[in-house]
């Protein structure tokens, strides 16, 4: 039966308690069907191809001997099988692949096989999540078949493309533009008809990266204040929507502010997904008067997790994937030396406060066990007396130190930036990058470079040259840097030069070079002042570019 079927059927208190039940189940409840589900991948995975190439000729039987067996894994351990997609090495026969960057400028993408029981899993929780937006409190949600949702995602072979076709098989919600028309359009033809749709016919969600939503909340407020073009989109428009336009213009200048997309919508609900969210809440919620409601989903692990009417942090679903977590003093001890393996706690062992490096084996026939995704996560309670639950909620922080992304755009590692240099030919001797935030807390790629004492003299390079060579490079290595540049009309790379002898003296006074990838703020700071100390003698001839 469709959800839309069951709308009509049912009665709220059922519907409720078939997709949002597990936000109040207990934590032995909860470990149950994680614990009995993953004993029913084990052995489909174990039996795989792709899970043989991992054990070498084991089998585990029991989840402590799964946790035994099998090492941490990341995408490098199944590339070969998966993106020759060799169906005969998996442990079910997918229905689709989706894809998304790898690693940009070293591996261009990575593709990721779905079951079927992996489809029905997560077309039941984006319903969970829908409900969820649009519920005020427990047990009360407002989703209609009248509905219409801006279409602001990347459409197949994108998991964000999953959503509307899911979405399709449940209910008849209306996207703006429409997905068949949609996956034709890039992002400005979409953003452009979308918003003329909506103008027509109304919009009640709302859904994409924090970042483009953000982009696009303010090419509406940009384009409705009074402008040409927002009138031509009032032309066929609703005597509805031209009223609300008439009165929110009347409005706005009796408060003496802009008109915001509030003003002319007003939505049920807002989701968003993707990394640095937290850098466009409070923006987004002032301008579309709604508090948006984080999604976490990704290529690999399916959608596994969202927040609840209260907004109060993100709680996982019991049916997407297993879960283990990285303690935080175990992937520090983990970076410093990659070798060493380090060791996970289970769903029912995170603590408050503690931030943990999450870990996911893909259940119903997935592809991927114990799989480092990248994503870092902080447990900010367990247990809440608002919700009424016992259950351990969630914070997205960021990916992991070794990966900078910025925006849900791009992931630069030390092996692309690498590269970037190499191919620039620019004199570089050493370097370390370091996601920062502006003053308005956007974020953006700050890299510290050194450049080759040999080319001092020689070379007149000031930051600007260094800046403009590294981002061609980039964004010749990197689609994703260039569509962060082109789509949000922002420089995602600042670059400071230091003098030369920096990172040596760092060496000197602390016995270790200083991290490439995101030290923290303590050692930058150290580093400045080493930058600061002229005790190489030649330093001050940087001093006019600096």
């Amino acid at each position: 039966m469709r959800f839309q079927e069951k709308l009509h059927q049912y009665s709220k208190e059922e519907i409720w308690e078939e997709y949002c039940g597990f936000l109040t189940l207990s934590t032995e409840e909860f470990m149950s069907i994680q614990k009995r589900l993953l004993l029913e991948q084990i052995e489909l995975w174990s039996n795989s191809g792709i899970g043989q190439s991992i054990l070498k000729g084991k089998y585990p039987k029991t989840i402590e001997e799964f946790r035994e067996m099998v090492p941490l894994t990341t995408y490098e351990d199944y590339a070969t099988m998966l993106l020759s997609k060799q169906v005969s090495a998996l442990p079910e026969v997918p229905v689709l692949w989706v894809q998304t960057t790898w690693e940009g400028g070293v591996h261009p993408i990575k593709t990721a096989p779905y079951t079927k029981a992996m489809l029905d899993s997560f077309k039941h929780n984006v319903i969970t999540c829908l409900i969820l937006c649009s519920s005020r409190q427990k047990g009360e949600f407002d989703v209609r078949v009248t509905d219409h949702l801006l279409y602001a995602l990347a459409p197949m072979p994108y998991v964000t493309g999953l959503l509307p076709l899911l979405l399709k098989d449940e209910i008849d919600i209306e996207f703006f533009p429409p997905v068949k028309d949609a996956v034709k359009m890039t992002f400005k033809e979409r953003n452009k008809q979308g918003f003329k749709m909506g103008m027509k016919k109304g919009l009640e969600y709302f859904f994409g990266l924090g970042s483009v939503l953000y982009y696009v909340s303010q090419s509406i407020t940009s384009a409705s204040g009074g402008s040409k073009s927002l009138k031509e989109r009032l032309i066929g428009s609703s005597p509805k929507m031209v009223m609300r336009y008439l009165l929110a213009k009347k409005k706005c200048k009796k408060e003496n502010r802009e008109l915001l997309p509030k003003d002319l919508f007003q939505l049920k609900g807002f989701m968003y997904a993707g990394t640095d969210n937290r850098c466009y809440k409070e923006d987004l919620e002032r301008m579309w008067g709604v508090t948006p409601m984080e999604i976490f989903a990704g290529t690999e692990p399916t959608c596994i997790g969202c927040e609840t009417w209260n907004r109060e942090g993100v709680y996982f679903f019991p049916d997407s994937c297993f879960y283990e977590f990285i303690p935080e003093e175990e992937l520090d001890r983990n970076i410093q030396d990659p070798s060493y393996q380090p060791k996970t706690v289970l769903w029912d062992e995170v603590v408050p406060g503690g931030i943990y490096e999450i870990v996911l084996t893909v259940l119903k026939g997935g592809a991927f066990a114990r799989y480092r995704v990248g994503d870092v996560f902080r447990c900010i309670g367990i247990g809440s007396k608002t919700e009424g639950n016992s259950i351990p909620r969630f914070q997205y922080v960021d990916r992991v130190p070794q990966m900078i992304d910025i925006a849900g755009f791009t992931r630069i590692t030390e092996k692309s930036i690498q590269q970037a240099i190499q191919l620039s030919r620019l004199p570089i001797a050493a370097w370390t990058a370091k996601k920062e935030f502006t003053e308005n807390y956007r974020p953006y790629l700050h890299i510290y470079v050194e450049l080759q004492r040999s080319n001092l003299v020689n070379s007149a390079i000031s930051i600007r040259i260094l800046q403009d060579q590294l981002g061609i490079y980039f964004r010749y290595l990197d689609q994703d840097y260039e569509d962060l540049k082109k789509i949000l009309g922002i420089d995602p790379l600042k670059i400071t030069l230091l003098k030369c002898g920096t990172f040596e003296l760092y060496e000197q006074r602390h016995g270790t070079r200083i991290r490439t990838m995101n030290p923290d703020g303590g050692e930058i700071n150290d580093l400045l002042n080493c930058h600061r100390i002229d005790s190489f003698g030649k330093g001050d001839l940087l001093n006019e570019w600096i």
